[in-house]
């Protein structure tokens, strides 16, 4: 067996002994080595023509089943064309193991086709990287070994935080199989190695009465069970997960209403997850000393208000404090519900649109910018996932079908039209491929909406605003499906959005058309409705 081969299978081999169920693999030259490895081997393989969705089918796929999956590239800019995906994954904590193939290391800096610097390619993103040089026969156990640390460290096992772990593979020439046979592993087929998770971190509750619990994207939902003991109120954002008595209803609109933080004064603010969609919310933590807990090895402190960086969730020790903290919480979200629910059924706006989406009992994987911040007026009845690390509208098709694989069951995808847009090669399965059963809505107003909702969409900047930021594109959404051969519905109601979101078998897409005018108009009149609502 010729040592490209050899290596190839052998890591092969020993991911699947480590438990990896699911691989990605984006086709090339110099990968061809694990291309063969992984059609022969005992996993469910998918395979993409482009890099970039590659990268966030794999993150899709490790966020919904917490499991190691490995991508593979060939060499170039085919390796960084996953850096996308690679930094999501890095701060949120996914699991993801980056195989990249290159070139031997004499061909570096000589002018050979394909051959870019791929040495820590994703800087500080990757929580490991290893080289390794052109392979030998006989080094099989080294091998084996390190994609057992490599899968160990992905999954956080190693006392670091869970992420993206990076190996490059130099292949040498012959890249294709010569008819040997595979490497035989351990005969007792077990990992090279144990893995053991650290010992849980018990944290003193020693916060006051008037504290507010803010949960952000992946927060550790222990937060809420300590939130009921004690009588604090729960703001939430969507992909936090969170339900329960405490989770105020509407919460992003009564903390953005002036003057509501002020006059509620919360003694302490206890962070939990990333919370990143809302400036208002954002002003909350910083209206008092707050506590941040620290999850997969980082926290979230933009305001620089975090008195303390807890390792854990403190456990519930103390007595439940007055009631009447909780209540005026809890009140002004009832108020806000009452005026919200008619505007919102007043016909197919985006929020409405989110809201509908919400009350499907379909998982839910919800792209960045607007539509995740609509979910705020949502009471999702169902488990959220966004890619809230950082923050991009890259990848979201992919990873949603990835999720959708991962969960083996009828998953909903929320996103808007440049954000469908800007990953639409994730429509392109080809036909030996494993299928989602998703239903993808867009919600199409022909351009960035929330861009009118920011400084930039305030009328001195008209001039320039709908070139540079409005960014109208025109695009036929139902051209683009038929393309790809993807079924399509477009809806012109809620009544028919609802009966677009049952449960189907395949991958779809629902097309909801909007006016992003309109959207800013009923914005402004929500945020007035709760407003006026809350300070009766």
């Amino acid at each position: 067996m010729n040592p490209s081969t050899a290596l190839a299978r052998t890591l092969v081999d020993e991911l699947v002994r480590n438990g990896v169920t699911d691989a990605v693999l984006a086709p090339g030259s110099r990968s061809a080595p694990l291309a063969f490895a992984l059609h022969d081997a005992d996993i469910r393989l998918h395979v993409r023509i482009d890099e970039r969705s590659a990268g966030f089918l794999a993150l899709g796929l490790a966020k919904a089943s917490g499991r190691v999956v490995p991508v593979v590239t060939t060499s170039g800019t085919a390796a960084a064309n996953l850096h996308p995906a690679v930094v999501e994954a890095s701060y949120t904590g996914v699991p993801l193991l980056v195989l990249t193939a290159d070139r031997p290391p004499e061909l570096r800096g000589s002018g050979a086709n394909q051959t870019i610097d791929q040495v820590k390619l994703y800087g500080d993103s990757a929580r490991m990287f290893v080289e390794v040089g052109a392979p030998e026969q006989g080094q099989e156990d080294y091998w084996r070994g390190l994609v057992c640390r490599a899968i160990a460290c992905a999954a956080g096992d190693l006392g670091t935080a869970p992420g993206p772990v990076h190996l490059n593979l130099a292949f040498r020439e012959p890249l294709v199989p010569d008819g040997a046979g595979v490497p035989a592993g351990r005969a007792d087929g077990a990992p090279w190695t144990s893995r053991t998770r650290p010992a849980a971190v018990t944290v003193e509750d020693d916060l006051p009465d008037r504290t507010v619990v803010v949960l952000g994207d992946g927060a550790d939902l222990s937060a809420v069970v300590l939130a009921e003991t004690r009588g604090w109120p729960v703001v939430a954002e969507p992909s936090a997960g969170a339900v329960g008595p405490n989770v105020v209803d509407c919460a992003e609109l009564i903390v953005a209403t002036p003057g509501w933080a002020d006059q509620q004064h919360a003694d302490r603010v206890l962070v939990v997850g990333r919370p990143t969609l809302s400036r208002a919310i954002g002003r909350l933590i910083a209206s008092a000393p707050s506590d941040v807990v620290a999850q997969r090895g980082t926290w979230t402190d933009a305001h620089h208000r975090a008195g303390r960086v807890l390792p854990a969730v403190p456990a519930p020790g103390r007595p439940r404090g007055s009631s009447s903290w909780l209540d005026s919480w809890l009140e002004a979200g009832r108020r806000a519900r009452q005026v919200v629910s008619p505007l919102l059924d007043a016909g197919l706006s985006e929020p409405a649109v989110a809201v509908a989406v919400a009350a499907s009992p379909a998982p839910l994987v919800v792209g960045s910018s607007k539509p995740v911040r609509d979910l705020f007026l949502a009471r999702p009845r169902t488990r959220v996932l966004a890619n809230r690390g950082a923050a991009g509208i890259d990848g979201i098709v992919s990873t949603a079908v990835g999720a959708a694989l991962a969960l083996g069951e009828h998953t909903v995808a929320l996103m808007g039209d440049l954000t469908f847009l800007h990953d639409a090669n994730g429509l392109v399965l080809g036909p030996d491929e494993p299928r989602p059963d998703l239903t993808i809505v867009v919600t199409n107003n022909d351009g960035g909406a929330i861009f009118g909702l920011l400084e930039q969409g305030a009328p001195e900047h008209a001039d320039a605003f709908e070139r540079v930021f409005g960014t109208p594109h025109g695009m036929d959404l139902q051209a683009l499906c038929a393309a790809s051969r993807t079924p399509y519905t477009k809806v012109a109601d809620l009544d028919e959005l609802r009966r677009a979101l049952e449960p189907t078998t395949g991958l779809c897409v629902v097309e909801a058309r909007t006016d992003r005018q309109q959207a800013i108009e009923l914005d402004r009149e929500l945020r007035s409705a709760v407003a006026q609502a809350i300070q009766l």
